[in-house]
Protein backbone atom coordinates (compact mmCIF):
# COMPACT_ATOMS: atom_id res chain seq x y z
CA UNK A 1 0.00 0.00 0.00
CA UNK A 2 1.50 3.85 -1.05
CA UNK A 3 2.24 5.84 1.47
CA UNK A 4 -0.52 8.64 1.63
CA UNK A 5 1.08 12.74 2.26
CA UNK A 6 -1.60 15.60 2.45
CA UNK A 7 -0.17 18.85 2.72
CA UNK A 8 -2.22 21.78 4.00
CA UNK A 9 -1.85 25.15 2.55
CA UNK A 10 -2.64 27.07 -0.79
CA UNK A 11 -3.70 25.91 -3.44
CA UNK A 12 -6.21 26.22 -6.68
CA UNK A 13 -8.27 28.12 -6.42
CA UNK A 14 -6.26 30.27 -4.81
CA UNK A 15 -3.74 32.09 -7.01
CA UNK A 16 -0.45 33.00 -6.21
CA UNK A 17 3.20 31.76 -5.18
CA UNK A 18 2.63 29.86 -2.08
CA UNK A 19 -0.22 27.88 -4.38
CA UNK A 20 2.43 27.22 -6.92
CA UNK A 21 4.62 25.87 -4.48
CA UNK A 22 2.36 23.74 -2.91
CA UNK A 23 1.04 22.25 -6.30
CA UNK A 24 4.64 21.41 -7.16
CA UNK A 25 5.54 19.63 -4.31
CA UNK A 26 2.07 17.56 -4.18
CA UNK A 27 3.09 16.57 -8.10
CA UNK A 28 6.87 15.25 -6.83
CA UNK A 29 5.61 13.73 -3.95
CA UNK A 30 3.21 11.68 -6.35
CA UNK A 31 6.53 11.12 -8.79
CA UNK A 32 7.94 9.21 -5.67
CA UNK A 33 5.05 7.12 -5.04
CA UNK A 34 2.97 8.55 -2.43
CA UNK A 35 -1.02 9.01 -2.80
CA UNK A 36 -1.07 12.89 -2.69
CA UNK A 37 -3.25 15.63 -1.92
CA UNK A 38 -3.93 19.05 -0.61
CA UNK A 39 -6.54 20.41 1.26
CA UNK A 40 -6.48 24.05 0.45
CA UNK A 41 -8.81 27.37 1.71
CA UNK A 42 -12.52 28.21 0.74
CA UNK A 43 -11.78 30.99 2.50
CA UNK A 44 -8.24 32.08 3.17
CA UNK A 45 -8.19 35.37 3.91
CA UNK A 46 -11.30 38.02 4.72
CA UNK A 47 -12.16 40.70 1.78
CA UNK A 48 -10.95 43.45 4.11
CA UNK A 49 -7.56 41.69 4.95
CA UNK A 50 -6.78 40.87 1.19
CA UNK A 51 -4.79 43.88 -0.43
CA UNK A 52 -5.21 42.79 -3.95
CA UNK A 53 -8.13 42.63 -6.34
CA UNK A 54 -8.96 39.13 -6.36
CA UNK A 55 -7.21 35.85 -3.68
CA UNK A 56 -8.00 33.82 -6.71
CA UNK A 57 -7.30 32.08 -10.14
CA UNK A 58 -8.34 32.33 -13.60
CA UNK A 59 -6.51 29.52 -14.47
CA UNK A 60 -8.35 25.95 -15.13
CA UNK A 61 -8.33 23.40 -12.01
CA UNK A 62 -5.07 21.54 -12.03
CA UNK A 63 -6.22 17.84 -13.80
CA UNK A 64 -3.47 15.89 -11.80
CA UNK A 65 -3.79 16.83 -8.20
CA UNK A 66 -6.64 16.04 -5.90
CA UNK A 67 -7.55 19.23 -3.95
CA UNK A 68 -9.97 19.24 -1.09
CA UNK A 69 -11.57 23.36 -0.84
CA UNK A 70 -12.67 23.21 2.60
CA UNK A 71 -10.92 25.29 5.56
CA UNK A 72 -12.30 28.56 6.98
CA UNK A 73 -9.60 30.55 8.42
CA UNK A 74 -12.14 32.09 10.72
CA UNK A 75 -14.47 29.64 11.83
CA UNK A 76 -13.22 27.52 14.69
CA UNK A 77 -16.10 25.11 14.20
CA UNK A 78 -14.62 24.72 10.91
CA UNK A 79 -11.29 24.09 12.25
CA UNK A 80 -12.16 21.07 14.82
CA UNK A 81 -14.18 19.12 12.00
CA UNK A 82 -11.16 19.81 9.57
CA UNK A 83 -8.89 18.50 12.01
CA UNK A 84 -11.16 15.17 12.82
CA UNK A 85 -11.12 14.44 9.41
CA UNK A 86 -8.17 14.36 8.74
CA UNK A 87 -7.12 12.52 11.64
CA UNK A 88 -9.47 9.69 10.70
CA UNK A 89 -7.59 9.58 7.01
CA UNK A 90 -3.86 8.98 9.02
CA UNK A 91 -1.72 10.67 6.18
CA UNK A 92 1.65 9.37 6.98
CA UNK A 93 2.72 12.48 6.75
CA UNK A 94 0.97 15.88 6.82
CA UNK A 95 3.32 19.23 5.68
CA UNK A 96 1.99 22.20 6.96
CA UNK A 97 2.50 25.52 5.57
CA UNK A 98 3.42 28.56 7.76
CA UNK A 99 3.55 32.30 6.03
CA UNK A 100 1.34 34.66 8.18
CA UNK A 101 0.85 34.48 12.24
CA UNK A 102 -2.67 35.08 11.30
CA UNK A 103 -3.21 31.51 10.14
CA UNK A 104 -1.67 30.44 13.77
CA UNK A 105 -5.14 29.82 15.31
CA UNK A 106 -6.55 27.85 12.82
CA UNK A 107 -3.82 25.90 11.49
CA UNK A 108 -2.64 25.08 15.32
CA UNK A 109 -5.94 23.89 16.27
CA UNK A 110 -6.94 21.63 13.23
CA UNK A 111 -2.97 19.81 13.97
CA UNK A 112 -3.73 19.26 17.53
CA UNK A 113 -6.91 17.21 16.32
CA UNK A 114 -5.02 15.69 14.19
CA UNK A 115 -2.08 14.50 16.57
CA UNK A 116 -4.42 12.51 18.77
CA UNK A 117 -4.77 10.04 16.10
CA UNK A 118 -1.22 8.69 17.24
CA UNK A 119 0.55 7.85 14.15
CA UNK A 120 0.60 11.26 11.34
CA UNK A 121 3.88 13.01 11.08
CA UNK A 122 3.37 16.57 11.08
CA UNK A 123 6.13 18.56 9.07
CA UNK A 124 6.18 22.29 8.68
CA UNK A 125 7.27 24.33 5.98
CA UNK A 126 7.96 27.56 7.40
CA UNK A 127 8.10 30.85 4.72
CA UNK A 128 8.13 33.24 7.79
CA UNK A 129 7.66 33.09 11.43
CA UNK A 130 8.32 36.76 12.35
CA UNK A 131 6.34 38.54 9.61
CA UNK A 132 7.18 41.22 7.33
CA UNK A 133 4.28 43.54 8.78
CA UNK A 134 3.99 43.08 12.38
CA UNK A 135 0.27 42.84 13.78
CA UNK A 136 -1.04 42.40 17.30
CA UNK A 137 -1.43 38.87 18.02
CA UNK A 138 1.21 37.59 16.03
CA UNK A 139 3.92 36.32 18.96
CA UNK A 140 0.84 34.34 20.34
CA UNK A 141 -0.24 33.31 17.49
CA UNK A 142 2.87 31.35 16.63
CA UNK A 143 3.36 30.11 19.78
CA UNK A 144 0.51 28.39 19.79
CA UNK A 145 0.98 26.96 15.77
CA UNK A 146 4.28 25.48 16.73
CA UNK A 147 3.38 23.05 19.76
CA UNK A 148 1.65 20.75 17.65
CA UNK A 149 4.64 20.77 14.94
CA UNK A 150 6.96 17.52 15.04
CA UNK A 151 9.90 19.44 12.84
CA UNK A 152 10.28 22.58 10.67
CA UNK A 153 11.60 22.81 6.80
CA UNK A 154 12.81 26.46 6.90
CA UNK A 155 14.50 28.33 3.80
CA UNK A 156 16.80 30.39 4.61
CA UNK A 157 18.98 30.49 8.03
CA UNK A 158 17.29 33.71 9.18
CA UNK A 159 13.80 31.99 8.89
CA UNK A 160 15.95 29.19 10.81
CA UNK A 161 17.13 31.73 13.87
CA UNK A 162 13.43 33.16 13.84
CA UNK A 163 11.89 30.18 14.85
CA UNK A 164 14.50 29.34 17.45
CA UNK A 165 12.48 32.21 19.42
CA UNK A 166 9.77 30.07 19.67
CA UNK A 167 10.54 26.26 19.75
CA UNK A 168 13.91 23.83 19.77
CA UNK A 169 12.03 21.00 17.64
CA UNK A 170 14.15 19.94 14.86
CA UNK A 171 14.62 22.03 11.72
CA UNK A 172 16.56 21.96 8.53
CA UNK A 173 17.25 24.53 5.98
CA UNK A 174 16.38 23.55 2.48
CA UNK A 175 16.48 25.90 -0.25
CA UNK A 176 13.58 27.07 -2.16
CA UNK A 177 12.89 24.68 -5.14
CA UNK A 178 12.89 26.03 -8.83
CA UNK A 179 9.95 27.32 -10.24
CA UNK A 180 9.64 25.06 -12.90
CA UNK A 181 6.42 24.62 -13.62
CA UNK A 182 5.87 27.65 -15.29
CA UNK A 183 7.04 26.13 -18.58
CA UNK A 184 10.38 26.64 -20.72
CA UNK A 185 12.31 29.59 -21.55
CA UNK A 186 11.21 31.28 -24.26
CA UNK A 187 13.17 33.40 -27.29
CA UNK A 188 14.02 36.55 -25.77
CA UNK A 189 12.64 38.18 -29.12
CA UNK A 190 9.38 36.19 -29.09
CA UNK A 191 8.47 37.06 -25.45
CA UNK A 192 9.03 40.42 -25.66
CA UNK A 193 6.99 40.31 -29.09
CA UNK A 194 3.90 38.45 -27.21
CA UNK A 195 3.96 41.39 -24.51
CA UNK A 196 4.23 44.08 -26.89
CA UNK A 197 8.08 45.00 -25.59
CA UNK A 198 10.64 46.80 -27.80
CA UNK A 199 11.82 44.14 -29.64
CA UNK A 200 15.58 46.01 -28.84
CA UNK A 201 16.83 48.18 -26.13
CA UNK A 202 17.93 46.98 -22.45
CA UNK A 203 15.08 45.82 -19.90
CA UNK A 204 15.14 45.08 -16.13
CA UNK A 205 12.48 43.14 -14.74
CA UNK A 206 10.80 43.67 -11.14
CA UNK A 207 8.29 41.02 -10.43
CA UNK A 208 5.80 39.92 -8.14
CA UNK A 209 4.09 41.02 -6.10
CA UNK A 210 4.29 45.25 -4.54
CA UNK A 211 5.00 45.50 -1.04
CA UNK A 212 6.77 47.84 0.93
CA UNK A 213 9.44 45.43 2.05
CA UNK A 214 10.22 44.34 -1.64
CA UNK A 215 11.89 47.89 -2.24
CA UNK A 216 10.36 49.25 -5.37
CA UNK A 217 10.45 52.29 -4.39
CA UNK A 218 14.42 52.44 -3.99
CA UNK A 219 14.41 50.89 -7.64
CA UNK A 220 12.18 53.25 -9.26
CA UNK A 221 15.06 56.02 -7.47
CA UNK A 222 17.47 54.40 -8.74
CA UNK A 223 16.02 54.70 -12.34
CA UNK A 224 16.39 58.12 -12.00
CA UNK A 225 20.17 57.84 -11.84
CA UNK A 226 21.98 59.50 -14.45
CA UNK A 227 24.30 56.98 -15.50
CA UNK A 228 21.01 54.84 -15.82
CA UNK A 229 19.04 57.21 -17.44
CA UNK A 230 22.10 57.32 -19.97
CA UNK A 231 22.51 53.82 -20.41
CA UNK A 232 18.94 53.84 -21.71
CA UNK A 233 17.28 51.07 -19.07
CA UNK A 234 14.03 50.61 -18.95
CA UNK A 235 12.31 48.81 -16.12
CA UNK A 236 9.47 46.47 -16.48
CA UNK A 237 7.33 45.91 -12.95
CA UNK A 238 5.39 43.05 -13.69
CA UNK A 239 3.22 42.27 -10.34
CA UNK A 240 -0.02 43.49 -8.51
CA UNK A 241 -0.16 46.47 -5.97
CA UNK A 242 -0.96 44.91 -2.20
CA UNK A 243 -0.57 48.76 -1.19
CA UNK A 244 -1.75 51.63 -2.10
CA UNK A 245 -0.44 52.59 -5.93
CA UNK A 246 -1.26 56.27 -5.35
CA UNK A 247 2.25 56.73 -2.88
CA UNK A 248 4.20 54.95 -6.21
CA UNK A 249 2.45 57.21 -8.48
CA UNK A 250 3.15 60.19 -6.67
CA UNK A 251 6.96 58.92 -6.74
CA UNK A 252 6.99 58.57 -10.16
CA UNK A 253 5.97 61.94 -10.92
CA UNK A 254 8.15 63.29 -8.82
CA UNK A 255 11.13 61.80 -10.29
CA UNK A 256 9.95 62.46 -13.46
CA UNK A 257 11.01 58.40 -14.57
CA UNK A 258 7.44 58.07 -16.26
CA UNK A 259 8.88 57.50 -19.86
CA UNK A 260 11.86 54.84 -18.20
CA UNK A 261 8.94 52.89 -16.93
CA UNK A 262 7.10 49.95 -18.35
CA UNK A 263 3.90 48.94 -15.69
CA UNK A 264 2.07 45.72 -15.93
CA UNK A 265 0.46 46.12 -12.34
CA UNK A 266 -2.33 43.58 -12.82
CA UNK A 267 -1.71 39.88 -11.39
CA UNK A 268 0.36 37.81 -13.62
CA UNK A 269 -1.70 34.42 -14.04
CA UNK A 270 0.57 31.39 -14.28
CA UNK A 271 0.56 30.84 -18.19
CA UNK A 272 2.09 34.86 -18.82
CA UNK A 273 4.96 33.99 -16.38
CA UNK A 274 7.32 32.81 -19.04
CA UNK A 275 7.16 35.74 -21.31
CA UNK A 276 7.63 38.69 -18.79
CA UNK A 277 10.89 35.94 -17.22
CA UNK A 278 11.87 35.43 -20.83
CA UNK A 279 11.64 39.58 -22.34
CA UNK A 280 13.65 40.61 -19.43
CA UNK A 281 17.96 40.78 -19.59
CA UNK A 282 17.99 41.10 -15.59
CA UNK A 283 15.72 40.41 -12.43
CA UNK A 284 15.88 42.75 -10.18
CA UNK A 285 15.21 42.50 -6.60
CA UNK A 286 15.73 45.66 -4.22
CA UNK A 287 14.55 44.37 -1.30
CA UNK A 288 14.80 46.32 2.39
CA UNK A 289 14.30 43.18 4.12
CA UNK A 290 13.78 39.51 3.12
CA UNK A 291 14.02 36.14 4.66
CA UNK A 292 14.11 34.29 1.10
CA UNK A 293 12.37 35.21 -1.89
CA UNK A 294 9.97 32.89 -4.27
CA UNK A 295 11.47 35.26 -7.00
CA UNK A 296 15.07 34.06 -6.84
CA UNK A 297 14.05 30.46 -8.21
CA UNK A 298 11.63 31.71 -10.78
CA UNK A 299 15.34 33.18 -12.08
CA UNK A 300 17.30 30.48 -11.98
CA UNK A 301 15.06 28.03 -13.88
CA UNK A 302 14.61 30.80 -16.29
CA UNK A 303 18.37 31.49 -15.79
CA UNK A 304 18.33 34.94 -15.53
CA UNK A 305 20.92 36.93 -13.86
CA UNK A 306 19.79 38.72 -10.83
CA UNK A 307 20.45 42.01 -8.55
CA UNK A 308 19.54 41.16 -4.86
CA UNK A 309 20.02 43.41 -2.08
CA UNK A 310 22.13 42.41 1.13
CA UNK A 311 19.60 41.57 3.32
CA UNK A 312 18.05 38.41 4.89
CA UNK A 313 19.15 35.25 2.89
CA UNK A 314 19.20 36.66 -0.19
CA UNK A 315 22.95 37.12 -0.70
CA UNK A 316 23.66 33.19 0.40
CA UNK A 317 21.32 32.49 -2.39
CA UNK A 318 22.57 34.68 -5.34
CA UNK A 319 26.73 34.23 -5.31
CA UNK A 320 28.15 37.91 -5.75
CA UNK A 321 29.75 37.97 -9.37
CA UNK A 322 28.47 34.58 -10.48
CA UNK A 323 24.96 34.42 -10.99
CA UNK A 324 24.17 37.87 -10.17
CA UNK A 325 25.29 41.32 -8.27
CA UNK A 326 24.45 42.07 -4.31
CA UNK A 327 24.24 45.67 -3.80
CA UNK A 328 23.38 47.38 -0.88
CA UNK A 329 19.56 48.26 -0.23
CA UNK A 330 19.72 51.94 -1.53
CA UNK A 331 18.92 53.74 -4.89
CA UNK A 332 22.98 54.66 -5.36
CA UNK A 333 24.03 51.16 -5.04
CA UNK A 334 21.42 49.88 -7.05
CA UNK A 335 21.63 51.87 -9.84
CA UNK A 336 25.84 51.19 -10.16
CA UNK A 337 24.92 47.35 -9.59
CA UNK A 338 22.55 47.31 -12.41
CA UNK A 339 25.04 49.09 -14.60
CA UNK A 340 27.54 46.38 -13.40
CA UNK A 341 25.04 43.86 -14.54
CA UNK A 342 24.87 45.06 -18.02
CA UNK A 343 29.04 45.54 -18.21
CA UNK A 344 29.29 41.83 -17.38
CA UNK A 345 26.45 40.85 -19.68
CA UNK A 346 24.13 38.54 -19.52
CA UNK A 347 26.70 35.96 -21.07
CA UNK A 348 28.63 35.83 -18.51
CA UNK A 349 26.52 34.67 -15.45
CA UNK A 350 24.93 31.59 -17.68
CA UNK A 351 27.27 29.18 -16.71
CA UNK A 352 27.73 29.90 -13.20
CA UNK A 353 23.77 30.21 -13.19
CA UNK A 354 23.13 26.83 -14.50
CA UNK A 355 25.81 25.02 -12.08
CA UNK A 356 23.97 26.76 -9.37
CA UNK A 357 21.18 26.00 -10.17
CA UNK A 358 21.50 22.37 -9.93
CA UNK A 359 21.09 22.73 -6.02
CA UNK A 360 17.91 23.44 -6.31
CA UNK A 361 15.55 20.28 -6.54
CA UNK A 362 12.10 19.75 -5.69
CA UNK A 363 13.34 15.90 -5.00
CA UNK A 364 15.62 17.14 -2.54
CA UNK A 365 12.91 19.03 -0.85
CA UNK A 366 10.65 15.99 -0.44
CA UNK A 367 13.57 14.03 0.88
CA UNK A 368 14.55 16.91 3.32
CA UNK A 369 10.99 15.94 4.70
CA UNK A 370 10.68 12.55 4.87
CA UNK A 371 14.07 12.58 6.66
CA UNK A 372 12.80 15.08 9.30
CA UNK A 373 9.69 12.70 9.78
CA UNK A 374 11.64 9.52 10.46
CA UNK A 375 14.30 11.84 12.97
CA UNK A 376 11.49 13.25 14.70
CA UNK A 377 9.69 10.23 15.24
Amino acid sequence: MSKKVIIIGPAWPLRGGLASFDERLAREFKMQGYESMIYTFSLQYPDFLFPGTTQYSTEPAPADLSIKVCINSINPLNWLRVGNELARLKPDLLIVRYWLPLMGPCLGTILRKVRKNGFTRVICIADNVIPHEHRPGDTAFTKYFVRPIHAFITMSEKVKEDLRLFTNKPARQVVHPLYDNFGDALDKTAARAHLSLPADGKIILFFGFIRKYKGLDLLLEAMQDARIQAAGIKLLVAGEFYEKKEEYNTLIEKLGIAGQLILRTDFIADSEVRYYLSAADFVIQPYRNATQSGVTPLAYHFEKPMLVTNVGGLPDLVPDGKVGIVAEPDPTSIAGSILRLYELGEDYFLPHLREEKKKYSWHQLATAIEQMAKESA
